[in-house]
């Protein structure tokens, strides 16, 4: 083997070629200039030590390799190169080209096939093209595992009966095709839970498109949602696709639903009876793959017991209804809300994030939370922004969440009519909020050995 290059990808390198050539003037040729416009090569004379070294390093950009070697065939070394690295590019080189063996090596998954005399020109504008396209693949693949690590049922916070549920229905009827309809109070969460059905659904790899309806005046909408055709009204210099064809074979969540105007109702229950519509100002019906994910923190059956939206529409959207509680619902998931939030935003500010007092935590979780999980990560965010003790305590909090009354204290005594088992559990929690989740101080401050605070976390599910 002979190392013409660094094996160490730096940050300005375009990547690192493997060549295996086993002429000596033409190895040292392609070197320098792959080396010139700057790639890393690592190059061999034979193809056994390229397949080794392929097996054992980091992912190469692309492999040029001369089709006809002393060790090897350049078809069959080919197939051993796509056997321990199916995902990288390969250039084939050889002196005897032509059509057959260009064609058999693109069945077996050669990029290129270039013959000789060796245009270096042409060489080095192949390996950067597929050097970029195997680049951008890879950014697309982390955008997708990023998106699935944000968006996914595993980022949504909460272990209290009330989420497992939502939880339970997410992940039973994101893989179907069904129209959702998430209802509940603003600030709980809505649109986390349809971006989740979208991840976790076949069509991941699509557009999710989510739309206010309540932002955009009922006059744009339509066009909005539905494209327009040019010259349909003053303005409309060329044909628009509206949201539902831009998401094909995607999501499309409609926030706020309950605001759409008797017109365009009729319109989306046309798509979701038939998933077909006309643009505005059009004559030819559109057909679409969309998925419909709808959300309301209104009580849709009451606008239609007063007319104010369509019944049929109603339950064409309801196949599916996902009910979000509010945080007054599932104060058990407040500690766990609070630690992330703080550990976001501090980490945003560039400090360690501060402890929370157990009276600030009884505070917090006894408070009304008319906003829900909005209201709480934007108070959150305040004190980590205003303030730079190491601990938040009473005073930090804004006056109108200072609960002082020991009546609403967050963890009740007997007399308030709870079982001995949540007594239990209120009293394990207290214990772990005011040791900062250190279970070996809150065993000790409960009177109880380690391995029974353990089972008994267990026990609770917490």
């Amino acid at each position: 083997m002979e190392n013409n290059g660094s094996t160490d990808q730096s940050a300005d390198n375009k990547g690192r070629v493997v060549l295996i050539e086993d002429n000596d003037s033409n190895r040292e040729a392609i070197s320098r200039a792959l080396e010139k416009v700057g790639f890393s090569v690592i190059s061999f004379a034979l193809g056994e030590p390229a397949v080794k070294f392929l097996s054992e390093a980091s992912e190469p950009t692309v492999v040029v390799s001369d089709i006809r070697l002393p060790d090897s065939s350049g078809l069959d070394l080919l197939k051993k190169i796509k056997a321990v690295k199916p995902n990288i590019g390969v250039i084939l080189i050889t002196g005897y080209g032509s059509i057959e063996d260009a064609v058999e090596a693109m069945k077996h998954g050669a990029d290129d096939y270039l013959t000789k005399p060796l245009d270096l020109f042409k060489l080095r504008k192949q390996v950067e093209a597929i050097a970029n396209r195997l680049s951008l693949a890879e950014e697309v693949e982390n955008l997708k595992n990023r998106l699935d690590k944000r968006y996914g049922i595993e980022s949504i916070i909460g272990n209290s009966s009330a989420m497992e549920k939502v939880f339970e229905q997410v992940k039973l009827v994101a893989p179907t095709n069904s129209t959702v309809l998430i209802t509940g109070n603003s600030g709980t969460g809505k649109e986390l839970i349809a971006n989740s059905l979208h991840q976790l659904s076949p069509r991941k790899h699509k557009r999710f498109l989510p739309l206010n309806c309540a932002a955009i005046p009922s006059t744009i909408l339509e066009s909005e949602l539905f494209g327009y055709e040019k010259g349909a009204f003053t303005g409309a210099a060329q044909r628009r696709m509206g949201k539902f064809e831009v998401a094909d074979h995607g999501s499309i969540f409609l926030d706020e639903i309950s605001e759409i105007s008797p017109d365009v109702q009729v319109k989306l229950l046309r798509i979701l009876e038939g998933m077909e519509f006309m643009r505005v100002g059009g004559t030819e019906l559109v057909k679409v793959d969309t998925r419909v994910i709808a959300a309301t923190n209104k009580t849709l059956k009451i606008m239609v017991d007063e007319g104010k939206f369509r019944e049929d529409l109603y339950y064409r959207l309801k196949v599916v209804e996902i009910h979000l509680p509010s945080l007054r619902e599932r104060k058990e998931d407040i500690p766990l809300l609070v630690d992330h939030f703080i550990k976001q935003f501090s980490t945003e500010q560039n400090r360690k994030p501060p402890l929370v007092s157990p009276d600030v935590m009884n505070c917090l979780i006894n408070n009304h939370w008319s906003g829900n999980i909005r209201e709480l990560k934007n108070m959150l965010q305040s004190i980590i922004i205003l303030h730079r003790n190491d601990t938040i305590g009473i005073e930090q909090l804004q006056p109108e969440y200072r609960i002082q009354h020991k009546e609403e204290v967050a963890y009740p005594e007997p007399t308030q009519g709870r079982t001995m088992g949540e007594i239990e559990k209120s009293a394990i929690l207290n214990a772990l909020n005011t040791t900062q989740g250190n279970r070996t101080k809150a065993a000790k401050a409960l009177g109880i050995g380690l391995r029974t605070l353990q089972r008994k976390l267990k026990e609770y599910g917490l």
